[in-house]
């Protein structure tokens, strides 16, 4: 098992979701998180104290995948045929347990 993390600047979350959810992997964990811009404001004088600086944030969102290992290449095809830009993060998990029925690893996803 692997859960695999995506981290899309746009909001490109619905597509990759309704496409997951078409080849059946386990949760889809959705956050929103906050990003500082890249540009800072135009009238900056720090001097003179004219104008005030106001960071631009831009949204984020990050999706949390944990699927097994023979859909790892599937899910990951689909992330990338569905979103323009963002990065992809895969992390091995070594054991996973449902805490109502006690199964473990596949059977717990």
């Amino acid at each position: 098992m692997i859960k695999i993390d995506v981290v899309i600047p746009q909001n490109d979350v619905k597509p990759i979701s309704d496409a997951l959810k078409k080849i059946k992997v386990g949760g889809i964990t959705i956050l929103k998180v906050k990003g500082r811009g890249k540009t800072i404001a135009e009238k900056l004088h720090a001097s003179k104290g004219t104008e005030m600086y106001t960071p631009e944030f831009g949204d984020k969102y990050k999706l949390e995948v944990i699927v097994s290992d023979d859909k790892e290449n599937d899910t990951i095809k689909i992330i990338r045929e569905n979103s323009k830009i963002g990065k992809i993060f895969i992390w091995p998990i070594a054991r996973a347990i449902d805490i109502e029925s006690g199964a473990e690893n596949e059977k717990a996803i």
